[in-house]
């Protein structure tokens, strides 16, 4: 069976960047399990996977359009910590959902503190950077009309109701 729309697929891997650093890895636990074609793993590595076969090991390497996309400076802003109303203590790497430009709804990372200052970052924190794989394709089966219809893997390595 190869990989393809409404698959769902379970990979081992180990993601890192040009450094050669592990930024994440499936080691030492179960496999990631994602849904071929649904957006549930960034576009570049999906576009890979595709039309291979269990036992493939593949070394892929992703710009950062086809992941998190590029560093964007306009989503760096600096608040004042009366802006965190409830929260005793911030700390830098500390996330919150914000109101983004066009009203969606985002997660920004604490990036600085200094005084009444809080500096927030918008961008993913892997924006901007070249991510490199290394998979091997582990099983592939057939997804479920509800895994389909919901988007997603369901049961073991898969999201549970």
């Amino acid at each position: 069976m190869l990989i393809a729309a409404n698959k769902a697929v379970s990979i081992d891997y180990t993601l890192t960047n040009d450094a050669g650093e592990v930024i994440d890895s499936s080691a030492g636990g179960a496999p990631l399990v994602y849904l071929q074609g649904a957006g549930n793993i960034i576009p570049g590595l999906e576009k890979a996977l595709e039309g291979k076969q269990v036992g493939d090991e593949l070394n892929v390497s992703v710009e950062p359009e086809d992941a998190y996309g590029e560093y964007t400076a306009e989503l760096v802003s600096t608040l004042s910590r009366s802006m965190f109303e409830g929260v005793d203590e911030l700390e830098v790497g500390m996330q919150f959902h914000a109101s983004a430009p066009d009203g969606q709804m985002q997660i920004v990372t604490i990036r600085d503190l200094d005084g009444d200052d809080v500096t927030v970052d918008g961008n993913h924190p892997l924006a901007g950077q070249r991510l490199n794989f290394q998979v091997k394709i582990v099983a592939i089966r057939d997804a479920s009309q509800e895994e389909v219809a919901h988007g997603h893997v369901h049961g073991e390595g898969g999201h549970q109701h």
